[in-house]
């Protein structure tokens, strides 16, 4: 009987190392898959746009400078610049001329250039300016400038006047088609000088635009010179005196985005960021000043 309930102990024993045997370690959990990178989102192409900025002379030194401004601001837009007379500006647009944006250095061009301007100066009536666009950008001053030393000793507007009288010097001043050539026009007027007359005496010489004016002052070929403030101070001028709104009125510089631009929405774009502070601290520190 020992013997029997000794056996049956050792197969009790038996079988329950069998079943230790067969319970196996549970399989190590499979680590989960990590998702799928999304592929990430491709670039928006930028947009390449060409502009065609048709301005005065007179604003060669600070546009060129917003140019790199709003270059880096802006990939993929390229500003071109035209500079040269308003009238020849006007000229070119009238012809046919690739233009988004004009900025003038006096209304008389603009308004040429306007189908809602006063037809007595729009006389042909041309239709250019994009409704709603055109505005008083900037005002800027005309000013008498000098030689270095001053040899002829003008100090005003009034010395001028009684040189010019006394046929003792000899002035430069734009065309009758550039604007600064327009407002020394009304300057003669105002001290009762006859243009025509003084230019007949060998008393007057022209510059097709206000930076020929300034050249020819800088190089001393003439007594003194009629230009705006902005260009006397990029040409290192030395100015004498600066003309009242009384003596010439007020020099108004209106911008507009043409209405046969390619690019209207950037030309606007472009014409807002000029008013903006950052691009009026670049004008203003010529001289320029924003329309009060």
């Amino acid at each position: 009987m020992k013997k029997v309930l000794a056996l049956l102990l050792a197969l009790t024993m038996v079988f329950a190392l069998a079943a230790c045997g067969q319970s196996a370690a549970p399989a190590a959990t499979a680590a989960p898959e990590a998702p799928a990178e999304e592929p990430a989102p491709a670039e928006e192409p930028v947009e390449e746009v060409e502009l065609i900025v048709f301005a005065a002379a007179s604003m060669t030194e600070t546009l060129t400078e917003i140019k790199g401004m709003y270059e880096a601001a802006n990939p993929g837009v390229t500003l071109t610049y035209n500079f040269d007379s308003s009238g020849t500006l006007k000229t070119q647009i009238q012809e046919g001329a690739d233009c988004d944006l004009f900025i003038s250095a006096g209304q008389k061009q603009m308004n040429q250039l306007d189908i809602t301007a006063n037809p007595e100066v729009n006389t042909d009536g041309l239709d250019f300016v994009l409704e709603g666009s055109r505005i008083n950008l900037l005002e800027n001053k005309v000013t008498l400038v000098v030689p270095e030393g001053n040899p002829k000793g003008i100090e005003s507007f009034d010395a001028l006047a009684e040189a010019l009288k006394a046929g003792d010097v000899f002035l430069c001043m734009g065309n009758s088609d550039v604007p600064v050539g327009q407002y020394t026009q009304k300057i003669l007027a105002f001290y009762g000088l006859d243009e025509e007359e003084l230019a007949g005496k060998g008393l007057i010489s022209y510059g097709t635009n206000v930076k020929e004016v300034t050249t020819q002052v800088k190089e001393a070929s003439v007594d003194c010179g009629v230009v705006y403030c902005t260009d006397a101070f990029s040409a290192g001028l030395t100015v004498v005196d600066s003309a009242t709104a009384e003596m010439c009125g007020q020099v108004i510089y209106p911008a507009a985005v043409l209405n046969v631009s390619k690019n209207p929405k950037a030309a606007q774009a472009f014409l807002d960021y000029l008013q903006t502070p950052e691009a009026m601290a670049v004008f203003e520190n010529v001289g320029f000043a924003p329309v009060a």
